[in-house]
């Protein structure tokens, strides 16, 4: 059941980093769909690594293959399944992570629920697994549009460099125009050099990604355990590296009052709104019509060319370097992942509530 997300817009993805194939079943979704093949190419391309001096080597073309669910260019009604092959794998930098576990990974923890004699790293632990979270995000993206509804998500922080900007402040089209998905040029700079020093000390750094939800009509989201930042906030925990999740205020509304943090309500051009959004757009676990605007952050890359302490799988203690292709930073490449699990929410959120519109 872990590998299924999602109630009526509902994706199961199944394969491992270092098998033959990674890939997903979309399900739900609606028919007569166009679907533009070359946006979801664009889609997995944004996660691709191997493209810059900060992420992992791992180059993969990521070229899909559409079994199911699409039929001259659009959707059937039908299950949509589609594989994402793997052509780049190096399992021999593995040969000496497989004997041991290594601090802040799964290899332990997969080791103990299943008994897992390799390390995790090869299996669903990889971060690889999300190309095809990615591509199914795509559909739902071009589903969303359908209805008035845009996702989209920026690195609003990377170390100790951060942009301190709402994302009011920012261009949404200068996000891509940056290395580091930041749509701001001078802080883009210096979270850039603070890459380079990090990469340079052989270390990793994390950061945090704004992702913005725009057109959500009010009354999407369900009360109590349906809540739809309860549901947000699932998604990105589901995230690799994920270590913090807020929306709206946030943890700020911790320091405020009620007559600051309060909402209030008025009319502008014959549409009911709210002069603040501290709510996030979602109040009472549903949408209210404004902006759903949320916070991620993510640790830094566990992984890294340093001299590390920890105990092999006979639990001796013993030292080790992590060899092999990886991260100094992955939060520019958790981007459209982010995009894409937020879509998947809202996709499934909009498909319940056309339900108890009928």
């Amino acid at each position: 059941m872990s590998n299924t997300f999602g109630d009526i817009f509902k994706i199961t993805v199944f394969g491992d980093s270092h098998g033959k194939a990674i890939g997903c079943i979309v399900d739900g979704c609606i028919a007569g769909l166009e679907i533009d093949e070359s946006f979801i190419q664009k889609e997995l391309a944004r996660r691709s690594a191997g493209n810059d001096f900060f992420s992992s080597a791992r180059k993969e073309p990521d070229k899909f293959e559409i079994l199911s669910g699409i039929l001259d260019g659009k959707t059937t009604g039908g299950a949509i399944a589609f594989t994402i092959p793997n052509t780049n794998i190096k399992s021999e930098d593995y040969l000496n992570l497989d004997t041991l576990f290594r601090p802040s990974h799964a290899d332990f923890t997969y080791f103990a629920k299943y008994g897992t004699t390799v390390s995790a790293g090869k299996l669903q632990a990889s971060a690889r697994i999300f190309a095809a979270v990615v591509l199914a995000g795509a559909i739902a993206k071009q589903m969303l549009q359908k209805f008035g509804i845009s996702v989209y998500a920026f690195v609003d922080q990377i170390g100790p460099v951060s942009l301190g900007k709402s994302y009011k402040q920012i261009d949404a089209a200068a996000i891509e125009l940056s290395p580091v998905r930041c749509p701001d040029k001078e802080t883009s700079d210096k979270m850039l050099l603070e890459l380079k020093n990090i990469k340079k000390n052989n270390d990793s750094v994390g950061g945090k990604i704004c992702g913005v939800i725009s057109g959500c009509e009010p009354g999407l989201g369900d009360p109590i355990f349906q809540k739809l930042q309860a549901k947000l906030a699932h998604a990105m925990f589901s995230i690799n590296a994920v270590k913090g999740f807020e929306y709206g205020s946030g943890f700020n509304a911790a320091g405020m009052v009620g007559s600051q943090h309060n909402d209030i309500f008025a009319i502008k051009k014959n549409k009911l709104t709210t002069l603040t959004n501290n709510s996030g757009g979602i109040q009472g676990g549903i949408t209210n019509g404004e902006d759903i605007y949320f916070n991620v952050a993510f640790k830094p890359a566990p992984s890294i060319a340093q001299v590390q302490k920890t105990v092999d799988r006979q639990a001796k203690p013993i030292e080790f370097i992590a060899k092999g292709r990886h991260d100094v930073c992955f939060v520019p490449r958790a981007v459209p992942i982010v995009e894409a699990m937020a879509a998947l929410v809202v996709a499934d959120a909009y498909l319940k509530h056309l339900s108890y519109a009928e």
